[in-house]
This record gives structure tokens, C-alpha cells and sequence, in this order.
């Protein structure tokens, strides 16, 4: 345990205290978000947040488990490699605006990385079919993180958050090593958070987006709970990531609803329904923290489940949330 705090802490540090320096050289770069009416901000807004939080999660972990020989194993290997892989294709992003089917490949190349190192869901099913899963899932997670970077905080706040609960569920599982990479993106999250709260000094960008959900991604399906069923523990990563994934169907959902591509971007996501609601982004945004503790404490529960109320649960949430999606699509004029 000790070695996961120090590991946040060094996170925490490393990128709090780079982030300043990585605004100014996004400046002098030319990595810069122009405002658009689809935009939240009104002035030009330095990109490349994303370097730091790399910088300083990728610190953290090298420092206190570079020595160790479990760094050198080839599922940690190909994690790393997945992560810096989306790393640069987002900051590339960042500073060229690349088309969406080339993010969509170099999302498929970072998984056919963690399937080559045998890093993938392990499901009572067909191989070809646990693949089919893992890609579906970590492209899925990849783009919802990056969908909720819509406003000042919200997916930074977000991924720490679910970082946190990862943090604690590997802790209490003895996954050191899981919870040591979500300390490592909790501690750079919150340092990078003092700059990116409303209003926000500089944004994450592409390169924290596609980081920050690939490897959350990852070590979501990493943990391991063995003293209850699979039947009911597969439940739990879709809870911790239950924010994301409610923001990206409803903003799929109203998007095909309206004939528009989903992959169009727009005010229309949650946080920006919240606000015409009549609550401030600030607001909006700690709502929406709010809810993901409440899913990750449900995650926490679902651990200890058994089959009957596991299922009851997932079943009345699913129903709430899906109820939730068409109220918000059909009430609140965009």
C-alpha cells in the first residue's frame, strides 16, 4: 500500500508541476484550440495538457517499479507500449486534426499490441470472440473518455475518479500492480486538474483523451476478483466506467436520432444538457463526479454480489439509465 501512495504522490508532483511549463510550450508550438460555436471556451486554449499527465504517470511508475522485474513482463510491456502508442497519435491530433479512420486504426493497432502480449478479456468464451470484446471494449472506453472532454474538468475529474476506485479494488485484491498505475493516473488527473477546472488555463487534448482512456481501458479488465463469479463480476468494469459509457449512447442515440453522424461533435452530450437545466458547468461537472462515485461504489458492491443481485442491480440501472437517455434526448431542447 505504501508503494501505491508513493506512486500517486510522485504523479501528483511530476505533473502539477510540469503542467505550467507544457502551456507554455503548446503556446510557442502552435497547439492551440480555436473557439467554434460547437466549443465551450471563447478564447484561444493551449492543448497538449495531455504531455504532462503522461509525463507525470509515466514518471511515477518508472521511478518506484523500474527496478522491478515485474516492469520487464511482457503484459506490462505491451501496455506501455498501447499507451505511448496513443499518446502520440493524439497529440499528432492535436497539432494536424487527423480524419477519424486513422484514430480508429492506430485504436486497432494498440489492441492487436495487447493481444500480441496476451493482455485481453478472458471470458468462458471463443478466443476469436474474447478478441472481438477486447477491441470492442478498450475502442469503446478510448472514445467515450474522449467524447466527455467536453467541458472545463469534466474528463480529467472523470478518469480520476474511476482511476480511484481501480486504485482501491486493486488494492484490496492484492493487484499491486493495477493499483499502482491508478495511483500513477489518479496523482497526474489531480495535478493536472488545478489547471484544467473551470476556467481551465490549458486542455488536455487528443493526447490525454486516447492515454488516459486506453489505459483505464486496460486495467479495468486487468481486475480480478476470485472469490465470486465471472457471471457476475464482468459487471463491475462497466460500472466504474458507467459515466462515459451513459454520456457516449445518449449522445449516439441522439445524434442517429437526428440523422446526424455520431461522430459529429456538438453541445448535446450530458454535461451540456445539464447546464440547460439551469446548472452552472461548474455545477454540471460535479454532478456528473457525483455520479461516478455513486457507479463506482455500485462497482464495489457488484464485487460481493451474488448472481440474483447482481443481475437485479445491473437490470434496474440499465433501466434508469436508458430511461434517463430518452428523457434527456426528448425534454431538453438543444
Amino acid at each position: 500500500m505504501d508503494t501505491i501512495i508513493f506512486v500517486f504522490l510522485i504523479a501528483l508532483m511530476v505533473t502539477g508541476l510540469s503542467t505550467p511549463w507544457v502551456r507554455r510550450a503548446a503556446i510557442s508550438l502552435g497547439f492551440v484550440d480555436a473557439p467554434a460555436q460547437r466549443k465551450m471556451h471563447s478564447t484561444p486554449m493551449p492543448l497538449m495538457g495531455g504531455i504532462a499527465i503522461v509525463l507525470g504517470s509515466a514518471l511515477a511508475v518508472l521511478l518506484v517499479f523500474g527496478e522491478a522485474r515485474v516492469v520487464r513482463a511482457p503484459q506490462v510491456q505491451g501496455i506501455l507500449l498501447g499507451s505511448a502508442l496513443m499518446a502520440l497519435v493524439g497529440l499528432v491530433d492535436d497539432r494536424l486534426n487527423l480524419p477519424a479512420w486513422s484514430k480508429f486504426l492506430a485504436q486497432a493497432a494498440a489492441v492487436a499490441v495487447l493481444i500480441y502480449f496476451d493482455v485481453r478479456v478472458k471470458l468462458p468464451l471463443p478466443i476469436w470472440l474474447n478478441y472481438a470484446v477486447t477491441f470492442v471494449w478498450i475502442a469503446g472506453i478510448i472514445n467515450a473518455i474522449n467524447f466527455l472532454d467536453n467541458m472545463d474538468g469534466l474528463s480529467a475529474g472523470i478518469s480520476a475518479v474511476i482511476a480511484a476506485f481501480i486504485m482501491l479494488l486493486g488494492a484490496l485484491n492484492e493487484q499491486y500492480l493495477v493499483g499502482g498505475l491508478a495511483a500513477a493516473i489518479l496523482g497526474a488527473c489531480l495535478g493536472f486538474l488545478r489547471f484544467n477546472f473551470k476556467p481551465a488555463k490549458i486542455f488536455m487534448g487528443d493526447a490525454g483523451a486516447l492515454f488516459l482512456g486506453f489505459l483505464l481501458a486496460v486495467l479495468g479488465i486487468q481486475l480480478r476478483f476470485p472469490e465470486n463469479s465471472n457471471f457476475v463480476t464482468w459487471m463491475v468494469p462497466v460500472f466504474l466506467f458507467g459515466v462515459p459509457i451513459f454520456d457516449m449512447a445518449l449522445v449516439v442515440f441522439s445524434r442517429l436520432r437526428r440523422g446526424v453522424s455520431p461522430n459529429t461533435a456538438g453541445k448535446d452530450h450530458t454535461s451540456h444538457r445539464l447546464v440547460r437545466l439551469g446548472l452552472s458547468q461548474r455545477e454540471a461537472v460535479m454532478t456528473l463526479y457525483l455520479f461516478s462515485g455513486i457507479a463506482g461504489m455500485i462497482a464495489i458492491f457488484i464485487t460481493q454480489a451474488t448472481i440474483l443481485e447482481g443481475y437485479f442491480i445491473g437490470g434496474v440501472v440499465a433501466l434508469l439509465a436508458a430511461y434517463t437517455i430518452w428523457w434527456l434526448d426528448t425534454r431538453i431542447k438543444l
